[in-house]
This record gives C-alpha cells, sequence and structure tokens, in this order.
C-alpha cells in the first residue's frame, strides 16, 4: 500500500471517528430537556450540527465500499453477493435486537420476556443495513453512469411521491407525510419509533430511499480521492462540488423543506455536500500538511466504528434499566454527579465522560490489535 493511499485510509479512520464520538454525544445526554441546542436534531424543518452525524456515517460506509470494490472484481459474482447479504442480515439484526434488548420487562416484581409485538422494527442499524445493500448491489452490477442516473432520480422522484401521497393540507406534516403511512400500513403503529410521543418512524422504509443517495455519493467520493485525492486540483474539486451540492440543497429548500425525520432530497444534498468538504479537509490537514495532533483519537473510534457504537447503545439501555430507588441508574448518576455542574453543562459533561469512556474500551481493543469488522 502507498504512503498515499494509507493517509486516505488515515483521514477516513478520522472522519467516521469524529462521526462515532459526536454521535455518542449527543445520543447520550445526561438530560434531554437541558442539552444544548446544537446537540438536539431539529423539530421538524431545519438543520442542527447534530443532523449531520448519521448520514454521516452513511456516507463513510459508501467511501469504505470505494476500497474494497477492486477485491470484489476478483470474486465470483457469488462470493460477492454472500459477502453483501451476509453483511446486510448481519447489521440488521444487530439493530432489532439492539432495540429488543434486554429481551424482559420487570412488571410488578416478575420478569416477562418483552412482547416482539412492541418491538420497533426500522431503525439506525437497519436503515444501514438495507441502504449499504441497495448501494452495493447498484455499485457491483451497473456501470457509474447509470448509478449515477439512478442517484439523481431517486433525489428528484422522492419529492412528487411526498407530495402527493401524503395527505391535506400538508403532505409534510409529521401526522399526515407518505413515509408515515406506508410505515403504518407495512408494520403497525406498534413496530414504530414512539420517541416523539406518538408512532413515527425516522428511519422508516420510504425514507431509507433517498438515504441510499448518501452511500452512493460516499463510494464516488471514496474513488475520486483515490484517483485525484493527492493532488490540490483534487481537493479543491472535491471542496467545490461539495460546495455546489449545499448550494443546490438550499435553494431546492425553498420547495422541498431540508428534514432529516423525513430524508428529503435536499437534505441528502445538504448532508453529502457538507461531508465533501469535511472530508476535503481532513485530507487536507491528515495528507497534505501532516498534522497529527488529536489524529488517534478519533482513529480509534474509527477502527472499530459499528462496535463502539452498539457499546455505547447497550450499556445506555443497560443504565436506563437498573433501577437505584425511584430512580433509573442513568438518572441517579445525572443527578448526583453531573448535574452539580449546571443543567446544561452537566447534561453535556455526562454526555461527554460517556463518550470517553466508549474511547477508552476502543482504545484497549486498538492497542490489541482487536479490530470487529462484519
Amino acid at each position: 500500500m502507498s504512503a498515499a493511499t494509507n493517509q486516505r485510509f488515515t483521514a477516513l479512520d478520522v472522519f467516521r471517528g469524529m462521526t462515532i464520538c459526536l454521535m455518542i454525544i449527543v445520543n447520550t445526554s445526561g438530560n434531554g430537556s437541558t442539552t444544548y441546542a446544537p446537540l438536539e436534531h431539529a423539530r421538524w424543518h431545519g438543520f442542527t450540527p447534530t443532523d449531520l452525524v448519521f448520514p454521516s456515517f452513511m456516507f463513510a460506509v459508501g467511501n469504505a465500499m470505494s476500497f474494497v470494490m477492486s477485491k470484489w472484481h476478483n470474486l465470483a459474482t457469488g462470493q460477492v453477493l454472500s459477502k453483501i447479504f451476509r453483511r446486510t442480515i448481519i447489521i440488521f439484526l444487530l439493530g432489532f435486537l439492539m432495540y429488543w434488548f434486554p429481551f424482559f420487562t420487570n412488571e410488578s416484581g416478575s420478569w416477562a420476556l418483552s412482547p416482539f409485538a412492541n418491538t420497533r422494527v426500522f431503525g439506525v442499524l437497519q436503515r444501514i443495513a438495507l441502504a449499504y445493500c441497495a448501494a452495493s448491489l447498484l455499485v457491483y452490477f451497473l456501470k457509474p453512469r447509470t448509478v449515477i442516473a439512478i442517484a439523481v432520480a431517486i433525489l428528484v422522484l422522492y419529492w412528487p411521491v411526498m407530495l402527493f401521497y401524503g395527505d391535506a393540507p400538508d403532505p409534510l406534516d409529521i401526522h399526515l407525510n407518505a413515509a408515515l403511512k406506508l410505515d403504518q400500513w407495512l408494520l403497525g403503529e406498534q413496530h414504530l419509533y414512539h420517541g416523539e410521543g406518538f408512532a413515527f418512524d425516522p428511519e422508516g422504509l420510504l425514507s431509507t430511499f433517498p438515504s441510499v443517495v448518501n452511500v452512493i455519493a460516499g463510494y464516488f467520493a471514496g474513488v475520486y480521492i483515490q484517483k485525484r485525492g493527492n493532488t490540490f486540483e483534487g481537493l479543491a474539486k472535491l471542496l467545490m462540488a461539495g460546495f455546489g451540492l449545499f448550494i443546490i440543497a438550499y435553494w431546492w429548500n425553498f420547495g422541498f423543506p431540508i428534514n432529516k425525520k423525513l430524508w428529503t432530497s435536499t437534505f441528502v444534498l445538504n448532508t453529502v455536500g457538507l461531508d465533501c468538504m469535511i472530508l476535503a479537509c481532513i485530507i487536507y490537514f491528515v495528507d497534505f500538511l501532516g498534522k497529527k495532533n488529536g489524529v488517534y483519537f478519533f482513529q480509534v473510534f474509527g477502527r472499530n466504528p459499528l462496535f463502539i457504537y452498539l457499546l455505547s447503545e447497550i450499556a445506555a439501555i443497560i443504565l436506563w434499566t437498573i433501577p437505584v430507588g425511584e430512580l433509573k441508574l442513568y438518572q441517579w448518576i445525572y443527578q448526583h454527579i453531573f448535574a452539580q455542574a449546571g443543567a446544561y453543562f452537566g447534561a453535556f459533561l455526562f454526555a461527554v465522560s460517556f463518550m470517553f469512556f466508549c474511547w477508552f474500551i476502543g482504545y484497549i481493543l486498538d492497542k490489541k490489535k482487536i479490530y470487529i469488522r462484519v
């Protein structure tokens, strides 16, 4: 492997690691009601820094695909399909089991198996699995121009689908949109996310289609970086392409609002544009300037991203499961330790501390050269 290629892998690890790091922080605030505004998702239409986290991870998935695609061409089609479907099924099941965990509930002092009827089916890992599967199949079987045409068609067609199949008076309303209607028909309300206070899944089936474009964009960005990323001109073009997508998203936003929970086409263009610019900046500092300060910290996250993400989610669930008096252990730790620093700063400090705990586990794995792949 050439030094330049190795640096680009380093840049990808840093990009992916920054994503996981921020993902843990925004998911584990000590107290949801006193979380700093930039660390919360947009209520509906609009965009916050937190909204960039999930699509950036999907962009990184596509970016990583570009480095393994050359190996696939040396394998039989059956072997490639086996790898794609195996990875898809494992990631989807991990996501599903994570939402079902800890599998048992304690009601009136007795333990009972958590009913499947109330288990969320779609979610973060499930979306990653489905989008990865679709993007991989498209990239493997079709020519680049055809894949790009399909990606554009998905974004363009998603707009009228949302407008015409949603209900009046506002087809993009959280209670009236086409994505919710499809999920309710397909799964029923009990299998959807209820974090909004009612049944609505921001990672439902219909809105997964435009998310495939985030993975495809990450793939083509990775291919371009491998070919032109070692020149200032190539890096400048990646930066300008990202800015161009960002501008298109801004203007299209007036007709089709940027919305993370609906994963609108403008949201895709906005996040892909930002990711291209961020990745170009990381490559510039890591590869061109040779800056190493802080690189290893993010590499720890980036080398075991799936495991560390699962660790963070399961550890948080366990803390929310263990009772301490009238509180859960998660709440008790915040109220008795971190809240002393102030409601907002304490909630933030809790999340950062939790992130460092996950990093330390990742650090141990990295030192032992243990890299968990699916």
